[in-house]
């Protein structure tokens, strides 16, 4: 069942709340502490909400309460360190090695158009990551998981890697699609039970794998997953189990707060979706960096609202840009509640797509036609909404104030004109890149639009500091654009696709070949380095960058004769 819906009895605006368990408001305690005793220096907030209990919470509790404190609140180190040892096991201990059971070292058929020698042993490299960062839940989650933050997923997983110990909702589908390419196809449906049972417990795919993510969830790609997997393994069993969850997605995107209506002429009232999360109290993975950001309100209510913009942030999977604020140089400004946001609309489409067609191939034909005109109003109205046909982009929206009541007219002077990548993610779908005229125009804009850089696409064209802008350059963004344009009709897209796909893998080669990891991010202005900003420092592992140089270098090979250096 759906979790219980708390409301504000003073305004809707503030809408609903999800409360997270008491093991996570205690650890929130322990990270204040923490925080006063061990000082700023390579402090994590996220490590002491990832702890597990090793006896009951309310003894722990008690042993807690009971330490010796000085005036600020700190406990002597060496005390604190003696009691986190005896009360707690360290953090990604409640995830265990799993051997995935799909794996081989040398695939039949792995990445045929790689013919470089040098290429190819990266590309196994990579491979063999799956095995690094396959995990399962631990027994101890099985028998007490209350002691825990980490859901009892049902399955082995792939995480990303470093200080993200768990799953993830949209890396996993970059996860897939290297999976796919590694012929991993039982460890990938794996992926997707653990995302379809979180839809049973909860009523949605949440933003990740722990009890202090179950208010918020991540941009709704699930549907390409199993549509991905499908077409790979014809598995009509796995299909029919997949699409009641699937339909149970759209309609958490398509109702609620999640949902806005829009009026333009003369199209009348268009339907959309935005990012709203179902919490208005600091994030407990960041909790004392959101307490210090609202620090500056006075009023309860402007730090509430603060607090749901930054977890709906967190739930576009841009945490954070230049994007959700209403003024690039203060993250306070986040607005994301206010936003009707390209990306997601045409990841809804895409879902409509994908179950249409999946429903299709189980034999439900009223299904698939009651998707497939859904889909087709979507379309319609991204494009009466989104598109700006001056700038030949599809443009983010901004809502007269945050409120999901009543209708909003569309007024043209609420399209946000500034140039993110996200303007050019339905080139991804192919109700886009199959229409030549209008995809004619999108490439002229995407070539002047500054965000084709030496070493990828860049986020943005604004440099806030936060890790969605320039210069960073994020895996899942390379791959939806270059996918879009390496499937048109239309020559000079393929060859700019191309173009664009080995300008990234180039960086991730060269970086990989000078620090030894994958990366996170990267930095596309210079081949080869990788990413900053943010609230964290920069992650290594790393599975969707991983997963995006396995689908690159299967769509495009790599020649036996060409440099892969800088």
């Amino acid at each position: 069942m759906p979790l219980h819906e708390v409301y504000s009895p003073r305004l809707a605006y503030r809408g609903p709340v999800i409360p997270v368990s008491n093991l996570v408001k205690f650890l929130e305690r322990l990270q204040v502490v923490a925080l006063n005793s061990f000082g700023k220096l390579d402090f994590d907030l996220k490590y002491y909400v990832d702890l597990s209990l090793k006896f009951d919470l309310n003894s722990t509790e008690r042993a807690f309460d009971a330490l010796s404190r000085s005036s600020n609140g700190s406990v002597p180190v060496e005390d604190l360190k003696s009691f986190i040892s005896e009360y707690f096991d360290s953090a990604g201990t409640d995830m265990v090695y799993s051997d995935p059971l799909d794996f081989v070292p040398r695939p039949q058929g792995f990445l045929p158009k790689v013919e470089n020698a040098g290429v190819r042993a990266w590309a196994l490299e990579i491979h063999n990551y799956w095995k690094n960062l396959s995990r399962k839940v631990s027994d101890d989650i099985i028998h007490r998981p209350d002691a825990h933050t980490l859901l009892p997923l049902p399955m082995p997983c792939i995480i990303p890697g470093a200080r993200f110990r768990e799953v993830y909702y949209w890396d996993s589908y970059w996860i897939i699609r290297g999976l796919l390419a590694s012929k991993m196809y039982d460890t990938a449906k794996g992926i997707v039970i653990n995302l379809i049972s979180m839809i049973d417990e909860f009523g949605h795919v949440l933003n990740g794998a722990r009890a202090y993510y179950t208010n918020r969830s991540q941009p709704p790609l699930l549907s390409s997953m199993v549509y991905d997997i499908y077409l790979r393994t014809g598995d009509l069993e796995f299909v029919r189990n997949s699409l009641p969850a699937l339909i149970k997605e759209h309609v958490f995107w398509n109702s609620g707060f999640h949902s806005v209506t829009v009026r333009k002429a003369p199209g009348g009232n268009h339907s959309l979706s935005r990012y709203y999360a179902m919490w208005n109290e600091p994030r407990p993975e960041s909790s004392l960096l959101d307490e210090k950001l609202a620090s500056k309100f006075v009023n309860n209510y402007d730090k509430q609202r603060l607090y749901r913009e930054l977890a709906s942030a967190a739930e576009s999977g841009w945490d954070f840009s230049s994007r959700w604020m209403r003024d690039h140089t203060d993250l306070s400004t986040l607005a994301t509640t206010s936003i009707l946001p390209v990306d997601l609309n045409v990841f809804i489409l895409k879902m409509e797509l994908d179950i249409s067609n999946l429903a299709r191939a189980a034999g439900d034909f009223c299904l698939a036609y009651k998707f497939l005109e859904a889909s087709l109003v979507r379309k319609k109205t991204i494009n009466s909404i989104f598109w700006n046909s001056e700038k030949g982009q599809w443009l983010d929206y901004w809502l007269d104030n945050g409120s999901h009541k009543g209708v909003h007219t569309w007024d043209a002077q609420n399209q946000n004109k500034n140039i993110y990548a996200s303007n050019f993610i339905p080139l991804w779908i192919e109700s886009f890149y199959n229409d030549s005229i209008q995809m004619k125009k999108v490439l002229k804009s995407l070539r002047k639009s500054g965000l084709l850089c030496n070493a990828g696409i860049a986020t943005s064209t604004i440099n806030s500091g936060e890790q969605w802008d320039f210069p960073n350059g994020w895996a899942p963004i390379q791959h939806m654009i270059i996918e879009g344009l390496a499937r048109s009709e239309l020559k000079e897209a393929r060859v700019l696709a191309e173009d664009m796909a080995v300008r990234w893998l180039r960086t991730n080669y060269v970086a990989y070949e000078k620090t030894g990891y994958m990366h996170e991010k990267y930095d596309v202005q210079k081949c080869g380095d990788f990413g900053a900003g943010g609230e964290y420092v920069p992650q290594t592992g790393f599975g969707w960058s991983n997963g995006v140089v396995l689908a690159f270098l299967e769509e495009f090979g790599w020649p036996e004769d060409q440099n892969i250096d800088c």
